[in-house]
């Protein structure tokens, strides 16, 4: 019997007098520990000239600080047989360390010496700039990048989710190093910061070594919530780009909700039908869909014809509204015009019908196996808590699991009417050159 419920460790919560979060997730069972930091800073806080800001600060939080030198962060970690890495996103920066639990001490000081004491020095902004602009190179080669990044451009015209975490090129060419240092200071603090620790430990000594650790710091971090609204969109909005490719691809994008709204259990069962998959539950070991899956609606609809090699839908969570947008790679032959044609017939059909009950009972089947391997391993515990708290609170995720199963087939024939509105939708296709059309 599959367990009805999201199966995560008994949290310990407590707050420093710096304002420093901590959420201690212990696993007595496992082998790991996994040290976690959450800032609530992402590319929502920064404006133009210092785009990608907060991913440039992620790269640069590994280069040196008074305690650990260039490089030997990565040496400590992994010289006791850890991982590490870091992400940015829109809303979050976030850094994780998972060591053998009898190495805990190790992610810990570190996090602790670089929350506030990042050198950030001119010399080593210069070297990362090369790398930052590489990667931001590297993704501009793939048609996907290139709608994505115009996609929502169109679709925000005042809220700062209108660019990229990666940043735009002039200002990855342009900002500084004081520049950056600033914005260091500003956001990067105690006051932004949520620590979670899952996996092995012994809690009453973590919480006594995370308060000797943490309690020093000075309490840092300026307000980060955006106060800027998007205004309702009056139209559809497209655009049309070109360049090197095989066959058409599409993307489609409708102003979606916010992680608290109530129209998101819906919102989230709609893209599990059309794509397959929950970003937020996914049966997989990765946040967010792998793979296209040949039971959901846009696979059956486009590429089981013959329309297309690849379609998915994708609702991404975020703290404030979003979109949720379709993607779709035509087939050899077929022309961008036919390929949308055969989306909102897709579309217009669960608008008007609904789905069946066997897709929802469906649903319902995959999320509950989600929520039984949503927190195996310190790692996976450590993000799942983590990304909830930074985003809402931890415990939301037990609402929002509840509420997905509730979603009955008369809110998802209303949400999928409302969501997905001709004069609210934005479109951006790619058109390779010389590829061969059927119109």
């Amino acid at each position: 019997m599959v367990p009805p419920a999201l199966l995560r460790p008994r949290l310990r919560e407590f707050t420093l007098p710096n304002g420093l979060r901590a959420i201690l997730a212990p696993e007595p069972g496992s082998p790991t520990a996994s040290v976690w930091v959450w800032y609530r800073v992402g590319s929502t806080n920064e404006h133009p000239g210092i785009t990608g800001a907060s991913h440039w600060v992620e790269h640069m939080l590994f280069e040196g600080s008074p305690r650990y030198a260039k490089g030997e962060i990565d040496r400590a970690v992994v010289s006791v047989g850890g991982e590490l890495n870091a992400f940015t996103d829109v809303d979050f920066t976030a850094y994780f360390s998972t060591v053998p639990k009898e190495h805990l001490a190790v992610p810990l000081d570190i996090e602790s010496d670089r929350m506030t004491r990042a050198l950030i020095t001119d010399r080593e902004v210069a070297r990362e700039r090369t790398v930052v602009l590489s990667e931001r190179e590297g993704n501009e080669n793939w048609p996907e990048f290139r709608v994505e990044e115009e996609l929502y451009q169109l679709a925000f015209r005042v809220h700062p989710y209108r660019w990229d975490a990666l940043g735009r090129r002039a200002d990855i060419e342009s900002m500084s190093g004081a520049q950056l240092r600033e914005y260091y200071r500003k956001y990067y603090g105690t006051k932004n910061a949520t620590l979670v620790v899952a996996g092995a430990f012994d809690p009453r000594r973590t919480e006594r070594e995370i308060r000797r650790r943490f309690g020093p710091l000075p309490s840092t971090g300026e307000g980060v919530d955006v106060s800027d609204v998007e205004p309702p969109a009056r139209g559809e909005r497209r655009a049309t780009l070109s360049g090197p490719g095989t066959t058409p691809y599409l993307q489609i994008g409708y102003p979606a909700p916010a992680l608290a709204d109530p129209a998101t259990p819906a919102t989230i069962v709609l893209d599990t039908i059309l794509g397959g998959e929950s970003r937020m539950f996914p049966i997989g070991s990765t946040w967010g869909r792998a793979s296209e899956h040949p039971s959901s609606r846009l696979y059956r609809g486009l590429v089981d014809p013959g329309l297309a090699v690849r379609a998915t839908s994708e609702w991404r969570p975020r703290k404030y509204p979003g979109l949720f947008t379709v993607q779709v790679q035509a087939a050899r032959g077929v022309s961008l015009r036919r390929l949308e044609r055969a989306v909102y017939r897709l579309l217009d059909r669960l608008a008007s019908r609904g789905p069946t009950a066997a897709e929802v009972e469906e649903v319902r089947v995959r999320l509950r196996r989600a929520a039984a391997i949503a927190y195996e391993g310190a790692s996976r515990t450590g993000f799942r808590v983590g990304y909830f708290s930074v985003l809402r609170s931890p415990r939301y995720e037990d609402e929002l699991f509840r509420a997905l199963l509730a979603v009955s087939a008369r809110d998802l024939r209303a949400r999928a009417e409302a969501l997905f509105a001709e004069e609210r939708r934005v479109v951006v296709g790619y058109e390779p050159r010389g590829a061969e059309s059927d119109e």
